[in-house]
């Protein structure tokens, strides 16, 4: 059967089983949400780290044994979201745009509650990273970004204000509560989250700066306008020669180098940047991130490369963020439609069930076969949409 006509029905599948599960299910580092571990682990860096990659790394899904909860994930809601009403726009089916607005309401609904500046949203667990801690529902700005890309589509789907003005009160978030870490004349750096952190995390800056970009082209408020393009102006500045990445400045902060979907994150808002500010003065530095993207992070029957010097696993999420990515890329008359349907058949044959869950992860030996729902189903609903939008441009 040809892709065009197998992905309608999986996608209706993957929509269903994810709404069967009232969109709650378990999370890659949502390790520390367990009582046990919390009350052994929960009291340092190091040990808060351990316990988050041992639930993280485990070759089956053992957070049901340890009391983990499935939980609502913002950023997996974002995802949905977006991915409906992408499918409104390729179909013209007011199901999906119903659909769409109700999650949006329900983003509305779990925002992060404190004496935050503006509008945002976190993960619903403890979150240790190297470079911080975070307790539940603490917001940040990757999350936020995502969920803010929702809303800005919603308002261009619809025309209706109140979506825009969402996006303007999260950019109050951004510019008053995140950690400045750089600030010159042509960069401007933010950090992760709104507290005191020295790391700077790559794709965090950029994907602020779409958004407020977006904001302003929309609203034809130009305020931030020029935080934007510095934010911009900062992760480009970042790219190697050889096009690629790092995930943090300076690259040794992080074990993570040249990684599959992170570097698609920050292509993808390079170009909405760009297409917002009608500003294509970095579309060689995009044309050749492009390049690296489908050079070094995916192999040549589609599978996700983890990172640029490492094959495995192979993660659902890579597959996702790589139809995403192209899609946008195939739809701006870039010539990526083969590696798109490869990416689209090899994530099909070799992640999906029939009862409409993608699996985590594909290793060397042995396949990951559970769902987290937003690091799976999510991403995957959000990319298979996308692939399908693209047949029409």
């Amino acid at each position: 059967m040809a892709l065009k006509e197998e992905i309608p029905p999986i996608l209706d599948k993957v929509y269903a089983w994810s709404k069967d599960q009232e969109f709650r299910g378990y999370n890659k580092h949502d390790g520390l949400n367990s009582p046990l571990l919390q009350l052994f682990l929960g009291w340092a860096k190091w040990p808060r780290l351990i316990a988050i990659q041992s639930v993280m790394r485990a070759p089956c899904n053992i957070r049901p044994l340890l009391g983990v909860p499935r939980t609502l994930n913002p950023k997996g809601l974002g995802l949905f979201a977006s991915a409906l009403l992408d499918m409104h726009i390729a179909t013209g089916d007011k199901v999906f745009l119903v659909e769409a607005e109700q999650i949006l309401q329900k983003l509305l609904d779990i925002r992060s509650q404190g004496s935050w500046s503006g509008n945002c949203w976190g993960y619903p667990y403890p979150w240790q990273d190297l470079g911080f801690f975070a307790q539940a529902h603490t917001p940040n700005a990757v999350v936020s970004c995502f969920v803010c890309e929702a809303f800005l589509k919603a308002f261009r789907v619809t025309g209706k204000s109140i979506y825009l003005e969402v996006v303007g009160g999260a950019i109050h978030f951004f510019m008053k509560d995140l950690t400045v870490l750089k600030d010159t004349p042509d960069s401007l750096c933010l950090g992760y989250m709104p507290m005191p952190m020295k790391m700077r995390v790559i794709d965090v800056s950029i994907l602020i700066g779409a958004v407020i970009a977006q904001y302003c082209q929309l609203s034809e408020d130009t305020a931030h306008f020029e935080n934007a393009k510095r934010l911009v102006g900062y992760v480009v500045s970042q790219q190697t020669d050889y096009g690629a990445w790092f995930y943090t400045d300076p690259p040794g902060d992080s074990f993570i180098r040249h990684d599959n979907y992170h570097t698609g994150f920050i292509l993808d808002a390079l170009w909405r940047y760009m297409e917002a500010a009608s500003d294509w003065s970095w579309r060689s530095n995009y044309e050749q991130g492009l390049a690296f993207y489908a050079e070094h992070l995916f192999n040549e029957d589609g599978s996700p490369r983890w990172m640029s010097d490492k094959d495995f696993p192979h993660d659902v999420h890579g597959s996702a963020q790589g139809l995403i990515t192209f899609s946008l890329a195939v739809a701006n008359g870039y010539n990526y439609r083969k590696l798109l349907d490869q990416i689209a058949d090899w994530a099909i044959r070799n992640l999906y069930h029939p009862s409409g869950r993608f699996y985590y992860q594909k290793g060397r030996y042995y396949t990951k076969k559970f769902t987290l729902l937003r690091w799976c189903n999510a991403w995957m609903f959000r990319g298979l949409s996308a692939w399908r939008v693209s047949l029409d441009r």
